[in-house]
């Protein structure tokens, strides 16, 4: 076969090669017992699924929507990948944070993991990564759930083999409660395949209209059960109590990771059920959901952001602001129109790169200072200069300042919002930015105007390893702040796909 058969062959089977190809490797990475060959053999899958998930994205935005069948079972009746627009920038997110911060990982794995486990740590990241990509690329709706468990028995590891004895206890709590949305999520499929007898999203979204006829409570029954559990899995307020210990005690390569991908991934899950399927079978504006929708956004905006505003920890702090974060993604669900969609999805994708670069840096200080503290880290900002400033970029996105990709999200929410008549709920996108100014401002204060502690007299910055993935991130928060003509106009054809096969 020549090498162009080949490449034909390879691109041909890429939806299902971004799920194999993590999980035959995880378990080799499990069985070595070198820390730097299980660092780079994941190194090395990680760069080959952003090469395959940039491969897909170019496929659909030239071609169309592409369906891969497996086990030679067509659609409905064997399990279908389907990728099109909208996950395509999915996988392109999750892949490629997991590619930058990668280098990381090579000194921070060192310091937070026991040397003996490293292994282990990087097979569960590994299938971690397959099962949010899996969870991504299927058109099937069991299928999520076998994604969706793979990737949180994955977590659940990654958070508890953390050197602290906090990590145990918060991931014990994590597993009780996506146990619990896991567990409401397969309910509501079940009642959902008994009503259409099918489990392919795209089949379940054309029989589930005539089915309202006759089983018109089962339906709402099973719909309800699936947006409750997926409402825990995103860390929708009030059901975010999980988040943000997972994220303050986990190994920081973990809380990066995990905080710039899993949330967004249920999330794309959430968006990908409420429009492709039940949206096209059922007119909401029958139910309250676009008001629940819009007062648990609200809620999580504010709520979230009052409570980082009294963290001591950054850690702490940045884990209330992804939960006012998902909030504003969610609130472009609830103007339900192109622009508030749009900045919905472009949100999903700023906010993975605000996050994991925040979140980095705050990584870096722990490495160096040896805790998150804003109390015992005064007058760094003049001890490690390039890290301090690399989180003032990420903090002045999460306040969304312009040339920031912050700004952008919130521009297109508030233009949404303004389209939609919903003049308050714009208004409440600006106040909420000045209490991310407060909380952020916080940080600022302590590391630039106060004076330099005896703690951090001797700190420096932290390995280029470290510090390399930090920059790269900081300068793309700025670069698709100025430049949108990549996220913004995917996100915008996203929308309207999205939108289109609305019920109205």
């Amino acid at each position: 076969m020549s090498a162009i058969e080949e490449g034909f062959v390879l691109k041909e089977h890429l939806p299902a090669l971004i799920v194999v190809v993590p999980m035959v490797v995880a378990a080799a990475v499990a069985m070595t017992r070198n820390n730097r060959v299980a660092w780079a053999a994941s190194t090395i899958v990680t760069w080959a699924l952003f090469v395959f998930s940039a491969m897909l994205l170019a496929e659909v935005t030239n071609v169309g929507e592409i369906s891969y069948s497996l086990g030679g079972w067509p659609p409905p009746y064997g399990i279908e990948y389907r990728v099109d627009i909208v996950n395509a920038l999915i996988l392109m997110l999750v892949s490629g944070i997991g590619a930058v911060v990668m280098p990381y990982a090579l000194r921070a794995v060192d310091k937070d993991i026991h040397a003996g486990m490293h292994p282990w740590f990087y097979c569960t990241y590994l299938l971690c990564l397959c099962g949010l990509l899996g969870m991504t690329v299927t058109g099937d709706a069991f299928n999520i759930f076998v994604f969706m468990e793979i990737s949180s028995l994955a977590t659940y590891v990654l958070i508890a083999l953390g050197r602290r004895r906090e990590a145990l206890l918060s991931a014990y709590q994590y597993l009780v409660m996506g146990t619990i949305g896991a567990t409401l999520y397969v309910i509501g499929v079940g009642l959902l395949y008994i009503v259409t007898g099918s489990l392919n999203l795209s089949d379940i979204a054309g029989r589930l209209g005539p089915a309202m006829s006759d089983h018109s409570r089962s339906v709402m029954a099973g719909i309800a059960f699936i947006f409750t559990g997926l409402s825990l899995k995103l860390a929708l307020f009030p059901l975010h109590f999980w988040l943000p210990n997972a994220y303050a005690f986990a190994p920081s390569f973990a809380t990066i990771f995990l905080a710039a991908t899993a949330t967004k991934v249920a999330i794309y899950v959430f968006l990908r059920l409420y429009f492709s399927v039940f949206g096209a079978a059922i007119s909401f504006s029958q139910f309250p959901v676009v008001e629940v929708i819009l007062v648990l956004s609200l809620a999580a905006i504010f709520t979230a952001s009052f409570l980082a505003i009294y963290e001591d920890s950054i850690v702490r702090m940045l884990a209330y602001s992804s939960v006012a974060q998902i909030g504003y993604i969610t609130l472009g669900v609830a103007i339900a129109n192109k622009a508030g969609l749009t900045g919905s999805i472009v949100h999903l994708v700023n906010h993975g790169l605000m996050k994991a670069l925040l979140f980095a840096a705050v990584g870096a200080i722990i490495f160096r200072v040896g805790t998150d503290k804003l109390s015992k880290i005064s007058g760094l900002g003049f001890k490690m200069p390039v890290t301090t400033a690399a989180f003032v970029v990420g903090g002045l996105s999460i306040i969304g300042v312009p040339s920031t990709v912050g700004f952008v999200s919130k521009w297109y929410l508030g233009v949404g919002a303004v389209n939609a008549g919903l003049w308050p709920v714009t208004l409440a996108i600006m106040v909420s930015s000045l209490l991310a100014v407060l909380y952020i401002g916080r940080v600022i204060e302590v590391v630039y105007f106060n004076p330099v502690c005896e703690r951090c007299v001797k700190v420096k910055e932290p390995p280029l390893s470290m510090l390399a993935p930090i920059i790269l991130l900081a300068i793309a928060t700025v670069y698709f702040g100025l430049d949108t003509s990549f996220t913004g106009d995917i996100a915008i054809k996203a929308a309207e796909q999205l939108l289109e096969g609305l019920k109205q």
